[in-house]
């Protein structure tokens, strides 16, 4: 069976809001998909080795070979990225390093569609990070870049266990210093209804955009 569009997430948490979106977004394409969590698997960032540069081939002995070979042939990507410290995770960051071992004289990743999730709490670093995202897929892989989606996140010290008597709490410093965790409502990308439907219109968007490309191929 082939994997015509692939879903990577950049989120560790179990079934997150990120995951949840990419999933979204592969279910509206209605075409066979697969799901990949990078925290479930080892994917370096990329060792500047230049070993990949004769086939395109990354030589790192980790689990991006795999994953590459998925990638190269899937006809679309969603790829799911959270952030933390304002920048983008360091499990995507890893991935789009490694892109570059597809990317140099062949460029393998050309033309192919993607589209991305990005899970934030600061509208600012969420600009920044989202622009980031489309530049690294669009100027530098080349991609068709068919959608950018943003959703709002949560805390971690919401779930930490002690957010309302750490000295570092983000919630103080985000609400105030009397704010306590059960103040604040947990944030479901469920209930992003705006969001949650522009991701099904990008992944109908996508599959529809892939049947054609097929029916076009079969009939030259």
């Amino acid at each position: 069976m082939t994997i015509e569009v692939l879903g990577i997430s950049g989120s560790p948490i179990e079934n997150s809001n990120t995951d949840r979106l990419i999933k979204a977004v592969l279910d509206a394409t209605e075409l066979e998909c697969e799901f990949v969590k990078l925290s479930l698997i080892n994917v370096r960032p990329c060792l500047a080795c230049k070993l990949c540069v004769p086939d395109n081939i990354c030589k790192t002995e980790d689990d991006f070979p795999e994953l590459a070979e998925k990638i190269k042939n899937a006809k679309a990507l969603v790829i799911g990225a959270y952030i933390p410290y304002k920048q983008i995770d360091a499990f995507t960051k890893a991935l789009l390093e490694r892109f570059w071992s597809l990317r140099h004289v062949n460029n393998l990743l050309r033309g192919k569609l993607c589209a991305t999730v990005l899970t934030y709490l600061t509208t600012e670093a969420a600009d920044h990070v989202n622009r980031s995202l489309a530049i690294a897929l669009e100027e530098m892989e080349r991609m068709e870049l068919m959608g950018q989606i943003m959703i709002t996140g949560n805390l971690p010290c919401l779930t930490c266990g002690v957010g309302d008597e750490c000295d570092m709490s983000g919630i103080k410093r985000r609400y105030g210093q009397d704010a306590k965790s059960s103040d604040i409502p947990y944030s479901r990308v469920e209930d992003q209804r705006e969001m949650w439907e522009e991701a099904t219109r990008i992944g109908r968007e996508i599959g529809q955009r892939i049947r054609s490309t097929d029916r076009d191929d079969n009939s030259a």
